[in-house]
């Protein structure tokens, strides 16, 4: 089973201004509400710790293989619990120019494993409403700092 939930935001910031917060890893917990630490800096093909809180409390610290890394555009990774094919996530941050001032942000996750079909109320319930408050936030960061 699979399930993708896309979310998306536009923020008035070039791509690298938006990317530059994105990939300050050190300061997620200064501002991101759902993203809320990273244990190291990520690297392509390594495991992170990433800390993760949904809106209602629920946090889980995961252990994801970083997939994507590329300056100004994506990154990804690729999350399970327990054993592959329980319920893993492939998660993403796409960065999409729009205008020299405007960037399309991307956030989305892939969803598979047997568990998916019991947990589509988590993921369109508190995990949409987690990108969403994180979508924001970095809006804001982004707009804010005026890079």
């Amino acid at each position: 089973m699979r399930e993708i939930l896309e979310t998306q935001v536009i923020i008035n910031a070039p791509a690298a201004a938006v990317w530059k917060v994105l990939s300050d890893f050190a300061a997620y917990p200064q501002w991101s509400p759902s993203v809320r630490q990273f244990e190291g800096t990520p690297v392509v093909g390594k495991r992170t710790k990433v800390l993760l809180q949904q809106p209602g409390g629920t946090s889980i610290k995961m252990n994801p293989v970083f997939l994507k890394i590329e300056k100004d555009k994506e990154l990804r990774w690729k999350g399970k619990l327990g054993i592959s094919g329980i319920f893993d996530g492939e998660h993403y941050f796409v960065l999409q120019v729009i205008s020299a001032e405007q960037t399309k942000l991307i956030q989305g996750e892939i969803f598979s494993g047997i568990l998916v079909p019991f947990l589509k109320k988590m993921i369109h319930g508190n995990t949409l409403a987690g990108f969403e408050a994180f979508n924001a936030a970095l809006k804001q960061r982004v707009e804010e700092q005026g890079l």
